[in-house]
């Protein structure tokens, strides 16, 4: 069963935005430390980044897939084919994140890792529209 805030359209909108907001905002930062050579800072903001997409963006993931996506499809069975591809939207974000937490110790800051970051971004917010298109009450 899943909470309150996630079974409302508001609430859970507002869910997304805070989240995506301060990684678009960490992910602006990230690019002006690489772009100015600030490659140490830069390092060790990549790290709180990634930290911030585990913590906030994946684990709220976890959350909607071990209740309010269970529920949905209860709800409505119509709704299964959306929810597999939302699933697989949360996939694509760990596999992003995953690549991006290997690839920092071997290779630092580079033009790929600030893409890969970016494209979390792309990905997430596709992925919120959908969501609200798919959640009851909107």
């Amino acid at each position: 069963m899943s909470g309150p805030a996630l079974k409302r359209v508001d609430s859970h909108s507002a869910i997304h935005e805070a989240a995506l907001n301060e990684a678009i905002e960490l992910t602006n930062m990230l690019d002006k430390l690489f772009q100015n050579n600030q490659e140490e800072e830069a390092l060790e903001l990549a790290y709180v980044l990634i930290e911030q997409w585990e913590t906030r963006t994946l684990a709220h993931a976890d959350a909607e897939e071990d209740g309010l996506y269970k529920d949905l499809v209860e709800a409505d069975p119509n709704v299964k084919d959306d929810i597999i591809a939302l699933t697989r939207d949360h996939d694509l974000l760990r596999i992003i994140v995953g690549d991006i937490k290997q690839e920092l110790p071997k290779n630092g800051i580079n033009d790929a890792t600030i893409q890969r970051f970016q494209s979390l971004i792309i990905v997430d917010e596709l992925h919120n529209e959908k969501e609200m298109e798919v959640l009851p009450d909107h």
